[in-house]
Order: structure tokens, then sequence, then C-alpha cells
């Protein structure tokens, strides 16, 4: 065991879900690094202590970490956390959102797999697609005349444009995995990024790096649709790491 965990979890308070709030827990610790591969994991009856809930809980949550093979049990001798090589599923941890690196690394990842949702859309988009990604382009140019007020409408709109041309790629297993970076990304960091909206996505100039992604879709152009999203991609990824006021959280 790399550390001790007598210290290692605290008791859950009213959760929404309780296996799913230790699940959370347990991958938090193995996300961070307090349990490696290899470490064994604590008993049921340990668990069920520190979590404060009743072994069958406990039991669900360890469950579901072996669907997935984050967990893998050996006979007789207890639970361990796996390989990530060996995982059966992709999870985004919340150990994602702690660091300035980590997040960039998230943002890199989504960065190409847009690039490549955009391309697909470029050759598949209806015209019908292309009016709600349109749309959602003109809602992020009229935001810029709210001032301060239109850092929220502006985040989402944002969100919407890339989710429509997403959709529009016709690809379930982009519209999947995109997906769910934009879920955690707005579950766990929503505030700063419609902060972040205002200090480094705002102006004329940011915004004429969506209308070349749309132009591209329009044009029908697959590599001009590739390249463009890549491009504001990577541009917002470095006006993010510049920004002075963006730290780590400890």
């Amino acid at each position: 065991m790399s550390q001790s965990t007598s210290d290692m979890f605290v008791r859950i308070d009213r959760p929404n879900r309780l296996p799913n709030e230790v699940v959370r827990s347990l991958l938090s610790a193995i996300d961070s690094g307090r349990l490696k591969p290899g470490d064994k994991i604590p008993t049921e009856h340990v668990l069920s202590k520190q979590f404060g809930v009743a072994r069958t809980v406990v039991r669900e949550a360890i469950s579901l970490l072996k669907h997935d093979r984050v967990i893998v049990s050996k006979q007789g001798v207890g639970a361990f956390v796996s390989d990530p090589g060996k995982r059966s599923a992709f999870r985004i941890g919340a150990a994602c959102f702690e660091k300035r690196k980590q997040l960039l690394e998230l943002l890199e990842l989504r960065t190409g797999a847009q690039a490549e949702a955009s391309a697909l859309a470029a050759r598949k988009r209806t015209a019908e697609d292309l009016e709600d990604i349109e749309k959602s382009l003109k809602a992020m140019s009229e935001s810029l005349s709210l001032g301060a007020d239109g850092a929220e409408p502006r985040a989402d709109a944002e969100l919407t444009f890339y989710r429509a041309i997403t959709a529009a790629s016709g690809n379930s297993q982009y519209i999947e995995f995109i997906g769910m970076i934009e879920n955690r990304l707005m579950e766990n960091l929503r505030s700063v990024m419609v902060k972040n909206a205002r200090a480094a996505e705002w102006g004329d100039a940011v915004l004429s790096e969506h209308g070349a992604v749309f132009a591209a879709l329009r044009d029908g152009d697959a590599e001009a649709a590739r390249d463009a999203t890549r491009a504001h991609f990577e541009r917002a990824a470095r006006r993010l790491a510049d920004r002075a006021d963006f730290a780590d959280v400890e």
C-alpha cells in the first residue's frame, strides 16, 4: 500500500445516490495517485466505517468499479487497483480539474476530437444543421454587446455552437465522447468557463476564429474545418494558460 488509508476518505453526508458517491471518492483517490495500480483496496468493513454508510453500499460501489476494471479481485486476497491500460471504461475524474496541467491536457484531448468531428460535419452537415450552427454563432456575436452580462450567454452559445457541429458529424461516438468531456467541464468548471469567456475569449478577434469554422462548414471544406477548429482550441488553451489569474488549485 502506498500510504495509510485511515484518513483518505471522509464520511458522506446526504448524497444523491450513495454508491455513486463512494465510486466518486474512490476514483478521486485513484486519479490523484493516493491509491496506485497494485494497491489493495480497504475492506468493505473499513470503507463502510470511513464513509459512514452500510456495507451493501460499499459492495455496490466496488462492483461498479470492478465492472469497469478499475478494480480487480484476487480470490482469497482482496480487491486491488488495476493497471489503467486494462480498464474497460474511460472516465474523467475529479483530479483532472485540480491542476492547470491536467486541465490543459483535457482541453488538448477535446481539441483533437472536436477537430475531427468538425471535418466530418463539413462533409455531412445538412442545411438544417448549418442553420442551427449559424444561430449559435450569431448568439456569440450578440453577447458582445451586453458587456459583463454577456459572459454567461457567450459561454453557453459557444458550447451550443460546437455541440451542433458535433451533432452534424453524424458520428455517435464523437457525440458521446465530446459530450462527456463538455459535461464534466460544465459540472466542475462552469463558473471558471464563464469568467474565462469574459477575460480571454472576448472580442471580434476570437469571434473570427469561430467564424472561420463556420465558413468551412458552409463551404463543405473538411480540411479547412479541421484546421480552423484546431486553431481555435489551441489558441484558446494558450490564452487560458497565459492568464496570470489562472492558478493551480492546491
